[in-house]
């Protein structure tokens, strides 16, 4: 396979992104795992019931986000642009960048949270087991777990229909959140020079 051969493969499989994003998820859910648990650990039974409804509610929110972009179009954030909206910019950068965005967040962000809510559940299980001398654990185990799977899928069931009537709203608002971060701490959420100069033409 010649040097070019290669470099087509590369790109139409997007190996360079998907090693990255390997890594980076590897990472994330080392330090995200180690983070909850031990504050888990730390809180009282309420408070850890708290945490793991906010870690499932991510999940939800995140898998929202990653279908509103694969769900949208460009032409009406076109219009946006030529109203001289500055939000239309990165609404329009969502949109073309749709595989990499929805693979972050209904991927990484949410297997992430699958992994985490699925941790911090045993957790609070040994935490409830211990706390009230529960006789039989693995009922325990079952009925917990079967809630967080129970209220992660239909959280995202209910979540995908909100996704595909308000994708436009939503990726709206996206964009406002990464356009005031451009502006404020002159971040660019997305840094491609190629995408950049298809987006200004």
């Amino acid at each position: 396979m010649g040097k070019k051969e290669e470099e087509s493969f590369s790109e139409k499989y997007n190996l360079r992104w998907v090693s990255l994003i390997s890594l980076w998820t590897f990472i994330m859910a080392i330090v995200f795992s180690v983070i909850t648990e031990n504050l888990v650990e730390n809180l009282d039974i309420l408070m850890a019931f708290i945490i793991l409804i906010l870690i499932i509610f991510v999940g939800i929110i995140f898998d929202i986000i990653g279908i509103a972009v694969t769900a949208s179009e460009e032409k009406p954030f076109h219009a946006m642009a030529a109203n001289k909206v500055e939000e239309a910019k990165y609404a329009i950068k969502l949109v073309r960048n749709a595989g990499q965005v929805s693979n972050f967040c209904n991927d990484v962000i949410g297997d992430i949270s699958g992994i985490i809510s699925g941790a911090v559940g045993t957790t609070l299980i040994y935490k409830l087991i211990n706390t009230y001398n529960f006789q039989n654990g693995t009922i325990l185990s079952i009925i917990i777990t079967s809630l967080i799977a129970s209220f992660t899928v239909g959280g995202k069931a209910f979540g995908k229909s909100i996704a595909m009537l308000n994708y436009e709203k939503i990726i709206f608002q996206i964009a406002r959140v990464f356009n005031f971060i451009e502006k404020n701490f002159g971040i660019d959420i997305f840094p491609n020079k190629k995408k950049q100069n298809k987006v200004n033409k």
